[in-house]
């Protein structure tokens, strides 16, 4: 496994400034991408596979990774698994299948978005910022800043790492989505929050009043707490209303 470039959440000079990362292994895909979000005001680097994708973190800062499902060799999903295990790089997914599952498994492995072929180029630029304004700033309603860690019933997340603690010490890799999702959760505790709400501060004003993303990474989240899902403690569902962490939480700094 390559060293990944620093994505964000991790620590670079100010003035340094990542690329957008575009992996298809359509050529004329990648030239068009590449093309247009240049002519949008962003750096952009292309891949045509896993290696090129993993050579291309190699050689510097990506601020994000636009990934193909189907690729030659190693696929999206696999590739996003692998970079999520390891970074928390946003990951913007790209498939010409529609199928519901796709994207639940894009999810699952750790993207935070996913657009399916054919798009306009100007939706991929709307989704981008969306996910770099969430990824690169914190909303006013998290913690503040200087905060390090949140502590609950035994567990804490890493505000730094962005990954989650066990009472054993075992780090737990978490999503984007599962990070900004268990964070908000844990800034309201003891309090229902609704799916909207969720969506809105966890994906900001473009958020599909039908996405159900939340109840999926609700469940991830469960059983990376080892929470049992018929009876589970910490994130409680209640009826007809939403969602709601029931514990006390510490905020270190």
């Amino acid at each position: 496994m390559p060293r990944i470039a620093p994505g964000p959440g991790i620590m670079r000079p100010m003035d340094s400034q990542g690329s957008i990362l575009v992996v298809d292994d359509d050529r004329e895909i990648r030239a068009l991408l590449a093309e247009y979000l240049d002519g949008n005001g962003f750096r952009t680097v292309t891949a045509a596979d896993g290696a090129g994708m993993w050579a291309a973190l190699e050689e510097g800062p990506v601020e994000l990774v636009v990934l193909d499902l189907t690729l030659p060799g190693e696929d999206g999903l696999t590739l996003c698994r692998t970079l999520r295990a390891n970074s928390s790089l946003p990951v913007i997914m790209l498939t010409a299948r529609g199928e519901p599952l796709d994207r639940i498994l894009g999810l699952e492995m750790g993207a935070d978005d996913y657009l399916t072929k054919p798009f306009e180029p100007r939706e991929l630029v709307a989704r981008i910022r969306n996910v770099l304004r969430r990824t690169q700033a914190l909303p006013p309603n998290l913690a503040a800043p200087e905060a390090k860690n949140m502590s609950f019933s035994g567990w804490r997340l890493d505000l730094v790492a962005r990954h989650l603690v066990s009472p054993r010490g075992t780090a737990v890799m978490l999503s984007g989505a599962e990070f900004r999702l268990l964070k908000v959760l844990l800034e309201h505790p003891n309090r229902v929050l609704s799916r909207d709400q969720l969506l809105n501060f966890t994906r900001g004003r473009d958020a599909d009043p039908f996405d159900r993303s939340v109840d999926l990474q609700i469940s991830r989240l469960r059983q990376k707490l080892m929470e049992d899902a018929k009876a589970p403690m910490l994130i409680k569902t209640v009826r007809n209303e939403g969602y709601v962490l029931a514990a006390s939480v510490s905020v270190e700094t």
